[in-house]
């Protein structure tokens, strides 16, 4: 269970937090201030902090500076109902993993608890950066290392799930800039209308709605590297405010005068061949040679099939129940290995995860391989029946999909050959679950 220390000095507020995180299966310890923050944290070295910055004995981004050097790996998020910018770029840099301007959401604080939690479980389980020792993986390692030092931006252009993030802070971690922010925006997931602001900022009063001033990822980013994943669905309007960033290493903020000089490295990201894009008029040709100074591709799990074996028992490692011995059967590894897992990496982590809760002995044998498979078929074809409407059909075709994608709209939108618009009006109008759900399946 994931523990969690929640400061803050209001009594509703901090009882508030405690309920809603124990609800949700979190191991929750309360307190107001510094003081017994620091006195609970050495007690227990929680996973996960979120503080108020302000309080009668302290502050909270000197705290977070005195935990961080306590235990390092611990996530926080830093509260506050006195936002202004340079606080939240001081404690981006400084190791918040979130900053968050009171008053705020239940949701909106649940989904940056469980966005650092993952990014902070992904990171502990794979201090290796990658399995494997196949001559095509190694290839691309070999050359990642080599760049890592220097201050080129990179294109990493690989299928969906073989680890481009995952490359990504590899790369930033052995930089010079490693100890520095990493951040990272979804350039597909972000709708259209905010992703400008998302990595520009804005002033207060830039639009309706625009209540204070808000720093950009690019602001945030600044001394350290900025990661653009799936790139290639940035709409055509924003590239050139991009390009302009890339060439002068300095922005303009939504609705304010004065350009902001920036330091950093930026590595994109792409699940399908950028130059395709440039080719079909959705990707500047300019801005595809601004982002790939130095390209990188991760091989897809098809090239490197001796490496599922060792792949399957890192994950089945990860995921088995506390006390229990998992043992992969040859059976079981060779079946592994002769499957295509269109989905890479992260397909073979989910399919490894189901066999594994569906064989609570941790014996993965041939039985339990078909018992997932049978598990993911079902699912596969769960609700269509002879006579449902086509818009019934039509939903579930889309929520198998992204089951299937882990989430991934770019993806999904490829695999039902249509546009990634109409994937996330069809997800909009059917009021399908969020991308987090699915990857978590």
């Amino acid at each position: 269970m994931n523990r969690l220390l929640v400061i803050d000095d209001e009594p509703a507020m901090r009882s508030a937090l405690y309920a809603h995180f124990v609800r949700r299966g979190w191991q929750v310890d309360a307190v107001p201030g510094v003081v017994t923050a620091m006195a609970k944290f050495r007690e227990h070295r929680h996973a996960l902090v979120i503080t108020d910055i302000r309080m009668p004995d302290g502050n909270g981004i000197d705290l977070m500076r005195e935990l961080r050097a306590i235990a390092p790996e611990s996530a926080i998020i830093l509260l506050t109902a006195y936002g202004n910018v340079p606080d939240a770029v001081r404690s981006i840099r400084e190791g918040a993993c979130d900053y968050l301007v009171k008053p705020v959401s239940f949701e909106q604080l649940e989904a940056a608890a469980q966005k650092v939690m993952a990014r902070a479980g992904n990171l502990a389980a794979d201090q290796t950066n990658f399995v494997g020792r196949s001559p095509a993986l190694l290839r691309v390692l070999s050359r990642a290392r080599q760049v890592a030092r220097t201050d080129a931006d990179i294109l990493i252009e690989a299928e969906s799930g073989t680890g481009k993030e995952l490359l990504a802070r590899m790369i930033h971690d052995l930089s010079n800039r490693r100890g520095r922010p990493f951040v990272a925006i979804n350039c597909a997931a972000c709708p259209e209308t905010l992703l400008e602001s998302e990595l520009f900022g804005h002033v207060k009063g830039a639009f309706t709605g625009a209540t204070a001033t808000k720093p950009g990822k690019f602001e945030l980013a600044s001394g350290g590297t900025l990661l653009l994943d799936e790139v290639g669905e940035m709409p055509l309007s924003l590239q050139p405010k991009l390009l302009r960033v890339l060439q002068e290493r300095e922005l303009d903020r939504l609705g304010d005068t004065r350009a902001l000089q920036v330091d950093l490295r930026v590595i994109a990201t792409t699940n399908h061949p950028l130059w395709t894009a440039v080719q079909e008029g959705k990707f500047r040709q300019d801005l595809y040679y601004r982002l790939n100074v130095i390209p990188l591709s991760l091989p897809p799990l098809r090239e490197r099939p001796e490496d599922i074996p060792e792949l399957a028992e890192f994950f089945a490692r990860r995921y088995a129940p506390p006390g229990i011995a998992v043992v992969l059967s040859a059976e079981f590894r060779a079946a592994l290995a002769a499957r295509a897992w269109p989905g890479n990496v992260r397909e073979l982590a989910n399919f490894v995860r189901r066999a594994l809760a569906l064989s609570p002995s941790g014996q993965l044998t041939a039985e339990a391989l078909c018992e997932a498979e049978l598990t993911m078929s079902a699912r596969g074809c769960e609700g269509f029946r002879a006579g449902m409407s086509l818009r019934d059909a039509e939903r579930q075709l889309l929520m198998s999909t992204l089951t299937a994608t882990g989430g991934n709209r770019s993806r999904a939108a490829e695999m039902l050959g249509v546009s990634l618009r109409t994937v996330r009006n069809k997800i909009r109008d059917y009021g399908l679950p969020s991308r987090e759900s699915y990857a978590n399946d």
